[in-house]
């Protein structure tokens, strides 16, 4: 036999690492940074480019994609920025295009997690803490709750700069079918669907400047009962209209939809900076509500199942922590960027949501903040009067809008790579040659978003999202744990505590569990359907039905022995 190479064969995770380098500041021309790549690169011996090659096959990731991204097949192994150029008039991949910057990124994890939540969601908690100490701390709990998730991402998504998020990292750690049941049930329900609630919210908003009454007997906007000034079918109409104008602006470039986000970054965190500051002019002269009069803490609820209900409020109001790394391929620097990011807007968004609350507390009475589901509106209505609701509406309003783009960017980065991992038809992976944008993924997320707009029930889409979305956050941090386990050789730029996604791991059991304790029914019907995910991956990538487990061993055909007629083993 012949000898073989005195080397230790790659991990496939190394293939992570030239990645990493790739897509780092060299590509800005960073010297230094080239010098560390080519000292990396050195400790690894091979014969030949064929033989580095073939220890970099992609076995647990299969990405051809970005395989493709990182390679240029030819002679040599050259850095992303060299292969965009090679003239051959293809459509650049999204994964070449390294276009978005550190202040993209905030606009996308900010701009999906400061939507409607903020100016409705402090009634839900409110209502069950009891107090407004108690409500504070619930915020807070939530807050660093979601930052233990989103620090686990960060982890995962600087070691494996994927675009895709969680089904690039559990296609890794755990295969291909748990990769396709989370494309499959985040592609067909969790993404589309809360896209038309967003959507529906942003039309009722614009709806209450044109069918709202002029005030209300106490110059406060009441929401409280759920109604809405605006008729159904004008909620649809500009529901749908609002998902194809975001949809357009997003076809048309990358760059547009990201300079899209950064101006609704902007409105965001003003907004709640308006309301900070109009809290702290309250209570320096003294016309706060009186609601500490008695104590931060009078009130406080006694019961651990209001806390809980009050704690799953605060972190659907923090939902959006994990937007970044859908489009984790396209950062300019994302194993340096991606922590980088989610490091400045968890504390960004954390503060402004406390500050806020704070200043609900100090300008409204409690009986308004524990009724009402539209506090942002009887917030800028008893400042400033008729002109305050009509100017935080449209506030409340584009905030939705910002949150549309957001979602619509990166979700359509989910369905493109599906299309490339052969999970959807390739049609979905492609990118048009004169947008270099994911248009095919654009138009089917918006079509199924407009597909769960006219069917306006989303009731049971909550209990959805928490069973399912959060059995998936499960899988996914656990993921962490199971990495470090298994590759501890693995290059982590971002390393975050070990504590970190064991608690988050925690939560999430207890938010299923809650979910399904709550509303059994509905968790059953989500558990159904991620299941049914299973034989149609099967159909679509995973061989056919014969390769099922237990399926294939009962009923797959026999291959016989074409002389004696006897069946062969399998």
């Amino acid at each position: 036999m012949p000898s073989q190479p005195k080397h230790t064969p790659l991990q496939s995770r190394d293939s992570f690492e030239l990645a990493s380098l790739v897509s780092s500041s060299e590509l800005d021309g960073d010297a230094s940074s080239s010098r560390g790549s080519a000292d990396r690169l050195s400790h690894f011996d091979f014969e030949d480019d064929e033989d580095l090659r073939q220890h970099l096959s992609f076995e647990n990731v299969r990405r051809e994609s970005y395989a493709e991204s990182l390679f240029n097949y030819g002679d040599h192994l050259i850095p992303l920025a060299a292969s965009a150029e090679n003239g051959n008039g293809q459509a650049l991949p999204l994964e070449k295009q390294k276009k978005l910057t550190v202040l993209n990124g905030l606009s996308l994890v900010i701009g999906l997690q400061i939507g409607s939540g903020i100016f409705s969601s402090p009634s839900q908690v409110d209502s069950q803490a009891g107090s407004p100490g108690a409500s504070i701390i619930v915020w807070l709990i939530a807050g660093l709750l979601v930052w233990t998730g989103a620090s686990s991402y960060a982890e995962l998504g600087s070691a494996i700069p994927l675009n895709g998020g969680a089904q690039a990292y559990l296609h890794h750690i755990f295969g291909p079918l748990p990769a396709f049941l989370f494309a499959w049930t985040a592609i067909i329900i969790l993404k589309p669907g809360s896209t038309a609630i967003i959507g529906i919210v942003f039309a009722e908003y614009m709806g209450r400047l044109i069918f709202s009454p002029s005030s209300t007997h106490d110059g406060i906007n009441h929401g409280e009962t759920g109604q809405t000034y605006s008729p159904v079918w004008f909620n649809k109409l500009v529901g749908i209209a609002a998902i194809l104008l975001i949809t357009f602006i997003n076809i048309i470039s990358t760059r547009l939809g990201t300079r899209t986000g950064d101006i609704f970054l902007f409105i965001k965190i003003g907004s709640l900076v308006v309301v900070t500051v109009i809290g702290i002019i309250y209570w320096l002269l003294g016309k706060g509500a009186g609601n500490f009069s008695e104590g931060w803490f009078y009130g406080s609820s006694d019961s651990l199942g209001n806390y809980a209900i009050a704690l799953y409020a605060g972190l659907w109001a923090f939902d959006g922590w994990d937007n970044l790394n859908y489009v984790a391929a396209e950062m300019k620097n994302a194993s340096r960027d991606l922590p980088k990011v989610i490091h400045y807007s968890m504390p960004i968004v954390i503060i402004s949501y406390l500050s806020a609350n704070l200043a609900y507390y100090i300008v409204l009475p409690s009986s308004e903040l524990k009724k009402s589901s539209t506090i942002g509106l009887a917030f800028g209505e008893l400042v400033f009067g008729r002109v305050g609701a009509i100017v935080f509406t449209i506030t409340v309003a584009l905030s939705c809008f910002g949150a549309l783009n957001a979602i619509a960017f990166t979700s359509a980065r989910l369905v493109y790579v599906s299309g490339k991992d052969g999970f959807l038809p390739s049609m979905f992976g492609k990118i048009n040659k004169r947008t270099d944008t994911p248009i095919n993924a654009l138009i089917l997320q918006a079509a199924l978003t407009i597909l769960f707009i006219l069917a306006g029930e989303f009731k049971t889409l909550l209990t959805f999202y928490g069973v399912a979305g959060y059995v998936f956050y499960f899988l996914t941090v656990l993921g962490v744990i199971v990495l470090r386990v298994r590759e501890p050789q693995l290059e982590r730029p971002y390393k975050t505590f070990i504590t970190t996604p064991i608690l988050f791991c925690c939560v999430a059991l207890f938010l299923i569990s809650r979910g399904i304790f709550s509303a059994p029914m509905e968790a059953l019907f989500a558990a159904l359907f991620v299941l049914l995910g299973i034989p149609i991956y099967y159909l679509r990538a995973g061989g056919g039905l014969y390769n099922m487990p237990l399926f294939g061993r009962f009923f797959k055909p026999k291959v016989r022995d074409q002389t004696t007629n006897v069946p062969l083993s399998m």
